[in-house]
């Protein structure tokens, strides 16, 4: 596989037979950014977990002490509709909205929070919203009597972490803009949040494997304290 001359260089700065501290890892992914624009900061985890068993499918969310940078629109289904409105939603409204979702296939938002007394409605458009990510889970905070909340949750930073059926994890923490001690936070409380789920049932090393990138940038091996 060709790479880019930009990769090249940038690739050559890192040494990967090192694991990087989390410090020297932050500061290497700035550098190595190969693009123009404010690229994403990603971090990338291997898990020794099994996805086909109910206790060892990792999900969460957890709110970035520092955001990430990305702004997402929020579409609110609920009843209480000003109130979505004035929490920072995009978007709210009830059933209108969903069966323009149906109807338009309009998808102008990034996410959907609801109220549970309208998540009967929600479900029927399961197999639209399901496969695109969409669908509203009481596991992600994006069901709650409390749509206020869940929103300004969502404006605050909120990311979803959810390790996939190879079991790896793909999480964005930070733009490259962002100084070097808030990617740092950012990373920690990831990493926390992603030990902290760890099941009981995982035996011997937990993290195979844990690289932070940037959008096109090369990957860096980086670990931190209770990596195991």
């Amino acid at each position: 596989m060709r790479r880019a001359k930009k990769y090249v260089a940038a690739a050559a700065k890192i040494d990967a037979s090192k694991i990087y501290s989390i410090e020297e890892a932050v500061a290497l992914v700035k550098e190595t950014s190969t693009v123009k624009f404010d690229a994403t900061v990603d971090v990338s985890f291997r898990l020794n977990v099994n996805p086909k068993q109910a206790d060892q499918m990792i999900r969460g969310t957890l709110i970035l002490p520092h955001g990430n940078g990305k702004t997402k629109k929020v579409l609110a289904i609920t009843d209480h509709v000003e109130e979505a409105l004035s929490a920072g939603a995009e978007f709210a409204g009830g059933k209108e909205m969903l069966e323009k979702i149906q109807k338009e296939n309009w998808f102008d938002f990034d996410i959907i929070v609801a109220t549970p007394n309208m998540m009967g409605e929600i479900g029927k458009l399961g197999r639209l919203l399901g496969p695109k990510g969409l669908m509203p889970n009481p596991k992600t905070g994006t069901v709650s009597p409390d749509i206020a909340k869940a929103i300004h949750e969502i404006k605050a930073g909120k990311v979803e972490y959810r390790v996939d059926k190879e079991a790896n994890m793909h999480v964005c923490i930070a733009r490259v803009s962002f100084e070097n001690s808030k990617i740092c936070e950012n990373l920690v409380a990831l990493c926390e949040a992603i030990m902290k789920a760890r099941p009981a049932s995982v035996k011997g090393v937990y993290v195979k494997n844990c690289v932070i990138h940037t959008t096109m940038g090369p990957g860096i091996h980086f670990t931190f304290n209770g990596r195991q």
